[in-house]
């Protein structure tokens, strides 16, 4: 196969663009900005999963507060009809000597009781501190979220505006090239990724292998317009020297 050394340099062009694009590629599926977006998502997410969970240990304790204080209740209401039975003086001394006993017991009851609820009011002053707590870490954590998200997305519409740039132009040379060169490019760069590469010295630009020097006496008394291709990887071999 022949080709110009004008399709050459453009041929070389191509390759360099579809590298940038693959390398432009790599970076949208490797962003820093992403992985920050997502480092900050899991921080929020665990952070809402302890919220969450404090507020389901909050409804716990008002449930138990609910509870020993309508206990508390009983217990008063108790004592109230105790103590105006005393004072109605209608009871025997028998019934004197178990009211007083009663009296007694239920004074312990709600001293016990009003202790225990003491406790759990102080676990629900600290656990509604801690609510406050976490909720504000919480709206601070979306706040990074929103403003990592904004980064990762202006990074990946950066991205995107150089690819459109770079595939416009890619466009534009394969138009100008030989349809059996391209065809040629393509198959190559499917088969190994690097389609053309230019010989660096005694290297293939594209494998990075050093050939030997009958294959580089061969490619030397190819004719310029000959297309010849790395015996190792077989990309096309550009020799353009420094042009």
């Amino acid at each position: 196969m022949k080709a110009e050394l004008a399709q050459q340099r453009s041929l070389l062009e191509l390759a360099e663009l579809d590298a940038e694009l693959a390398r432009l590629t790599h970076r949208a599926a490797n962003l820093p900005e992403q992985q920050s977006y997502d480092t900050v998502q899991a921080d929020h997410r665990e952070a809402g999963d302890r919220l969450a969970a404090l507020a389901i240990a909050l409804e716990d304790i008002d449930s138990e507060v609910a509870r020993f204080e309508s206990e508390i209740d009983g217990v008063r209401q108790r004592e109230d009809r105790d103590r105006k039975l005393l004072d109605s003086g209608s009871v025997n001394p028998k019934q004197l000597e178990e009211l007083q006993h009663e009296l007694e017991t239920l004074e312990r009851r709600q001293a016990s009781l009003e202790d225990s609820l003491l406790e759990v009011m102080e676990r629900l002053e600290q656990m509604t501190g801690d609510r406050s707590g976490q909720t504000a870490k919480v709206e601070a954590l979306q706040g990074d979220l929103s403003a990592a998200g904004f980064a990762r997305d202006q990074a990946l519409a950066e991205i995107e505006d150089l690819r459109g740039v770079r595939a416009a132009r890619r466009n534009e040379i394969v138009s100008g090239l030989d349809s059996a060169l391209v065809a040629l490019y393509e198959r190559q760069r499917a088969t190994s990724g690097a389609g053309a590469a230019r010989l660096l010295g005694h290297r293939c630009g594209a494998c990075r292998i050093e050939l030997d020097r009958g294959e580089l006496a061969r490619i030397s008394a190819a004719a310029e317009d000959e297309v010849v291709r790395c015996p190792e990887c077989q990309a096309i071999l550009l020799r353009l020297g420094g042009a």
